[in-house]
């Protein structure tokens, strides 16, 4: 793509998004020049409905499908100034299913399992906190309000500011990981091997070790460990709205969720038949059956 490419990552930047939202566009704008060998240009809608078509028969999800035609979208919206060439796209609809969560034990295991300080903190950040991965990784010591007991998120989801609590606990965890760790200023979690600020890639490829490691039968992510967070404050009676500021949700209805993995406030939830009468006759109280009538004469 050559200027072009060079155009839409400066337009990418300029708009905010996070660099790993940058590079999944650029991906998928490159991947439609080189199913076409054509500058995007020369192309327009047939190009970009035979491209679409094509992603959906290959077997993309969901979720992947998404990220190509967001990355098409903004080439033609913004970089090249010709919405109308894709006004007719939609978003692909998946299948929502309930948010996946640990239990406390298996959070527990999973940390014990976590040998290494950088990713071990980074875990109880990300379940102390409820943060996204991109949003921990990118902490830097001046984000750390011990006095307030906050920890500011600066580089939130839509370039979103919002602030969350920091426990004794997680402070303490943090001033250990800093004695031993010592990262360059102003950064918190920098690779010992790269000298740079850690990769959510990373985090992810060592939660799967450690899950492995502790002998967990369900898939570890950084987001279950949101989701957990999310959801242990359910189980302990904390108001939705509160959570949906601590995760940063831009509508309440996104929270709301959780509440169907929430097993205390499933149980706490009364049935309506708790709520008949108690002269109701039930199946084991019945008497014995009545002798039929005899035929009248």
């Amino acid at each position: 793509m050559g200027v072009l490419r060079d155009r839409m990552r400066q337009d990418l930047a300029l708009a905010g998004y996070a660099l790993g939202t940058q590079v999944h566009y650029l991906g998928a704008a490159i991947r439609f020049v080189r199913r076409f060998m054509l500058s995007p240009d020369c192309m327009g809608q047939e190009h970009l409905r035979a491209h679409v078509a094509e992603l959906g028969e290959s077997g993309l999800g969901a979720s992947a499908l998404k990220v190509q035609i967001a990355g098409l979208r903004f080439l033609y919206e913004k970089t090249l100034g010709r919405p109308a060439e894709v006004a007719w796209m939609s978003w692909p609809r998946a299948p929502r299913g309930l948010p996946r969560v640990l239990d406390i034990s298996e959070i527990v295991a999973l940390l014990g399992a976590l040998e290494s300080p950088l990713y071990r903190i980074l875990a109880l950040v990300m379940y102390g906190t409820g943060l996204r991965v991109s949003e921990a990784a990118v902490l830097e010591v001046g984000d750390i309000d011990a006095a307030r007991g906050v920890i500011r998120v600066r580089r939130g989801k839509g370039g979103k500011e919002r602030e969350v609590m920091l426990s004794p606990k997680l402070l303490e965890a943090l001033r250990s990981y800093w004695r031993v760790a010592r990262p360059p200023r102003p950064h918190l979690f920098v690779s010992p091997k790269t000298g740079e600020v850690v990769r959510p890639e990373a985090v992810r490829t060592a939660l799967r070790r450690a899950r492995l490691d502790a002998g967990l039968r369900k898939a570890v992510t950084p987001h279950m460990l949101r989701h957990s967070f999310a959801t242990h404050l359910l189980d302990e009676g904390t108001d939705v709205r509160v959570i949906q500021h601590l995760l940063g949700h831009a509508s309440v209805a996104t929270t709301v969720r959780y509440t169907r993995v929430s097993t205390a406030i499933t149980a706490a939830t009364q049935s309506p038949l708790d709520k008949l009468p108690p002269l109701v006759r039930t199946a084991a109280k019945r008497t014995a059956p009545r002798k039929k009538a005899g035929r009248r004469v």
